[in-house]
């Protein structure tokens, strides 16, 4: 099998394309545009270069970042109307804003405010600059917006608008579920992820690898963005972020670098509240009828036109946390970190570590609720951490279902210790990864983790594809050259013991039982399929649409019947769109950016990630690799790193060739060197 590697770009990052310098309240920047129209932000402070940063991206993507500072302030129904109404309540039942005026000046140090304020002066001198791109809703933005806007987001990520979603429906549940990465979540959906590392011991060369290699949605609030950070006080960080963010989520430094993947840790609990008959703002607890914390919010909500209305709506908070109403029960939620304003702290502290000390000194922080984090520095250290929030909870409790609320006894009030997480720092074998999976299992052998936790931390137990195959790839080699550390980050394979491969091994034998001659071909076809997802695959685009695939072992108590009947849909939609149902998957899968519509191999739950949706005549991308690194340190002080992005740098304008001009790349599996 051929594989397309990596395109050698003889083009320094530093190459100037436009350059431009910005200076507004006491802030100033230089934003000089690459080759690739990626900015690299130069500043005198940390918080000038948030500030060119803010600027940068608003001329790339402004309504997606106005679209999250208006979702943050609780004014998203304003605009777009009663649909988005939803998000304003949720605001207000969060108490956000009240949490962060209360606590911004005492929680968050003084150099995280100057960043927050770099950043919202960016925005402010964008607006001026484009009066017509913005609304007055949002003007002016202001430092406590971007603290704001994660304590808004954070949640989300970790599934609550999922257990939100179970409680309203029309049945009381029973299991709140045994994490938070809740099938009902929606609004913020992280997808997956990937990180590999390998120490000099286990590559050929004595160079240290990390490949930062994120799965995210490919548009949308948490679609990444690239920027390179340059200022005078130390900031060199090569990374992406999402969408009203004032410092990188990820990538390197010239000592280090990181990547996250998302876990599933159990950090929401639900408690059935008792209501008083004659005073619904009453509920019992510990003996006696307690007063809720009771306040009326007002939504706007956009009628039509220059209309708009404003209602009322109550919110209600008990001693464990906000609380919902319905017709089968009134429930109150008790959140991890729900309070927290330090998570913008713990990334820039990490962001600005030169070593490991350093670097796991701010990870103790404790701030970030969740993100398994795979970690490689210039030294040669390797670290992997199931970093999460986790409260520390009461054995005598089954804690995936319903609890009661009138008792103090089941109310958790701390968390499980940085120190006690899953982890392993410098492996003997000299590899770790992390795909979404059991974290004991993060080189493969359980004994190199610490000791497991309980199961009411909702830490995984399964492995993803992903993780079998870089087991069965990395995890293999034990002298990786760099062109195999890009090989096998490339993977398109199925695994053997994957759910796939068995899912498919059960239907083809379940059905064999059955008279389905008209079957019979895509039967064949699925039968003798390898397994893989190159572009050239016959086999692959059936097989993967019609076969469940998930990251457990549910799946093999499948439904035929939906098998059968998903099997005739996608034989119906290949014969009428390509006249075959053994069309090549690059034919049937494709990059679609505008006018550009390329071919790709890979697919769900693969080291080569693509995630995609059905539209018009063929199957469209929409999530997995998007932008990732690979970086390494040389035994002499060499550093090395690659990026790609799905896309471009400029990831709302149509009309820049920065839209869609590293697609190209990213189809062939090719990347852009950064730092030679």
């Amino acid at each position: 099998m051929r594989y397309l590697l990596i395109l050698i770009l003889i083009i320094s990052p530093f190459l100037k394309g436009d350059s431009l310098t910005i200076n507004s309240d006491g802030f100033s920047a230089r934003i000089e545009r690459d080759n690739w129209g990626v900015p690299h932000i130069y500043g005198k402070r940390d918080a000038d270069v948030s500030f060119g940063l803010a600027y940068a991206h608003a001329q790339d993507d402004f309504k997606t970042i106005q679209d999250i500072l208006l979702a943050s302030r609780g004014k998203l129904a304003s605009v777009y109307g009663k649909g988005a109404a939803v998000n304003d309540y949720y605001v207000h039942l969060m108490d956000i804003w009240n949490h962060v005026d209360s606590n911004y000046t005492s929680d968050v140090p003084d150099d995280v405010k100057a960043l927050c304020d770099g950043y919202a002066a960016g925005i402010n001198l964008f607006l001026q600059d484009h009066p017509e791109r913005g609304r007055k809703k949002i003007f002016p933005v202001n430092g406590k917006d971007l603290i704001a806007g994660f304590s808004h987001r954070m949640p989300l990520m970790f599934g609550l608008d999922g257990v939100m979603k179970k409680l309203s429906k029309e049945k009381r549940p029973q299991l709140i579920g045994l994490n938070g990465n809740d099938e009902d979540a929606e609004s913020f959906k992280m997808v997956a992820s990937n990180v590999f590392a390998i120490a000099p011991h286990r590559s050929s060369d004595g160079y240290t690898r990390i490949w930062i290699n994120s799965h995210q949605p490919w548009d949308g609030p948490v679609a990444w963005y690239e920027a390179h950070f340059i200022s005078e006080e130390g900031w060199d960080f090569y990374g992406g972020l999402f969408p009203g963010s004032p410092i990188p989520l990820i990538g390197h430094n010239p000592y280090l670098g990181w990547s996250h993947t998302v876990n599933s840790p159990d950090l929401i609990d639900v408690y059935d509240l008792k209501i008083n008959p004659g005073n619904k703002d009453q509920y019992w607890f510990e003996g006696s009828w307690q007063d809720m914390k009771v306040r009326k919010v007002p939504i706007k909500v956009k009628l039509f036109g220059p209309f708009s209305w404003t209602f009322k709506r109550t919110v209600k908070e008990s001693i464990h946390g906000p609380v919902m109403e319905f017709e089968h029960g009134t429930y109150a939620l008790r959140i991890s970190s729900i309070k927290n304003l330090k998570f913008l702290e713990e990334w820039y502290r990490m962001g600005k570590a030169t070593n490991f000390d350093e670097f796991r000194k701010a990870m103790e922080i404790h701030a970030l609720p969740m993100f398994n984090t795979g970690y490689a520095d210039k030294d040669g250290n390797i670290f992997y951490v199931y970093n999460a929030k986790i409260p520390k909870r009461d054995d005598r409790y089954n804690w995936h279902e319903l609890l009661a609320g009138d008792e103090q006894a089941n109310i958790w009030t701390n968390y499980v210790p940085f120190d006690s997480l899953p982890q392993v720092l410098n492996p003997a074998d000299g590899f770790l990864q992390n795909c979404n999976s059991n974290p004991y299992l993060a080189t493969g052998n359980p004994t190199d983790v610490s000791k497991p936790l309980p199961d009411w931390t909702g830490i995984e137990t399964h492995q993803t594809n992903r993780a079998m195959r870089a087991l069965e790839t990395f995890g293999e080699d034990s002298s990786i050259t760099r062109k195999e550390f890009f090989k096998y980050k490339y993977d398109k394979k199925y695994s053997s013991h994957s759910t796939i491969a068995k899912v498919r091994d059960r239907f083809i034998q379940d059905i064999a039982k059955e008279n389905t001659p008209e079957f019979q071909e895509a039967l064949e076809l699925i039968r003798n399929w390898n397994l893989s997802a190159d572009s050239t695959n016959k086999a692959a685009a059936l097989s993967m649409i019609v076969l469940p695939n998930s990251f457990n072992e549910d799946n093999l108590k499948y439904d035929i019947v939906k098998i059968k009947k998903k099997l005739r849909e996608t034989i119906d939609f290949l014969i009428n769109h390509f006249g075959r149902i053994d069309v090549p998957l690059g034919k049937a899968l494709r990059l679609v950016r505008g006018e550009t519509d390329l071919p790709l191999g890979g697919g769900p739950d693969l080291l080569r990630a693509i995630y995609f949706k059905e539209k018009e005549d063929k199957y469209v991308g929409t999530a997995g690799d998007c932008y990732f690194q690979a970086v390494e340190w040389g035994p002499n002080g060499e550093l090395n790193a690659w990026t790609i992005h799905q896309y471009g740098s400029a990831t709302a304008i149509e009309s820049s060739i920065h839209y869609d001009d590293q697609a190209k790349l990213f189809s062939k599996q090719e990347m852009k060197q950064v730092r030679p």
